[in-house]
């Protein structure tokens, strides 16, 4: 039996004490009530495998999140007002769904790339220029959605996902597409709607398993022969 505690849109302010209290949670949902501050009581809740903390006004959260290790499903952060990440999130083994986005992060740490169990990571509209070398720890990673940063290059070790399956890069600002994509064989969506692409690489026409391949509002030639020979082998381009 899940033992859940719903307190979705509840307009709390503060969470009350006794739910810190409740360490038989497996789920405990937060989302939508004016949160601004966590306490470190938090951490007690060692059998929560999914926590909601969407939708509040939270400007930091607890290294104590970080000894929630039964943490197997998902972590909801997005929507808060959130600058960093503590870099005891990387004790977070076993997560497998992370969503960070519409926070106001300029950089994601270092220790997510101890993040093994994550297979999406959701970032999007943050202040993001790239992402930590260490990302390329993320191996069971399939889905990473970045759309809405100020991104301009990605780090070699993107070349490491080797489990990618959908990358979106929407709204950033690349000039080039990152070369460490190149590497990806088993990418079937890339998304580099609005950047500041004009050249593509010889080597996107080589990528594998590459389905959808979106550059509107870039300034690509769509007559590209590149762009012609990836859709005569079944690619959808979108220009």
């Amino acid at each position: 039996m899940v033992n859940t505690l719903n307190l979705w849109r509840h307009g709390l302010g503060t969470v009350p004490d006794d739910v810190w209290r409740r360490a038989e949670l497996n789920v405990l949902i937060l989302a939508d009530n004016g949160l601004t501050d966590l306490p470190a009581t938090i951490g007690a809740l060692r059998r929560l495998t999914t926590l909601d903390l969407g939708h509040n006004a939270l400007a930091s959260v607890p290294d104590a999140l970080g000894q929630l290790t039964g943490l197997n499903g998902c972590l909801y952060l997005h929507d808060n007002r959130l600058t960093r990440l503590p870099d005891a999130l990387g004790n977070l083994t076993r997560l497998r769904y992370l969503n960070v986005g519409e926070n106001a992060l300029t950089a994601l740490p270092a220790a997510l790339g101890r993040m093994a169990g994550l297979v999406e990571l959701r970032a999007q509209h943050n202040r993001l220029s790239t992402l930590p070398e260490e990302i390329g720890g993320l191996r069971a990673l399939r889905e990473l959605w970045l759309r809405g940063n100020a991104i301009t290059h990605l780090p070699p070790s993107v070349a490491d996902l080797r489990e990618l399956r959908h990358l979106e890069l929407r709204e950033n600002a690349l000039s080039a597409l990152p070369s460490a994509v190149a590497a990806l064989p088993r990418l079937r969506q890339l998304d580099l709607r609005s950047n500041r692409l004009r050249h593509l690489p010889d080597w996107l026409s080589r990528m594998p398993a590459l389905e959808k391949l979106d550059l509107r509002w870039n300034e690509v030639d769509p007559a590209h022969p590149l762009l012609a020979a990836l859709e005569h082998r079944g690619c959808v381009v979108l220009t």
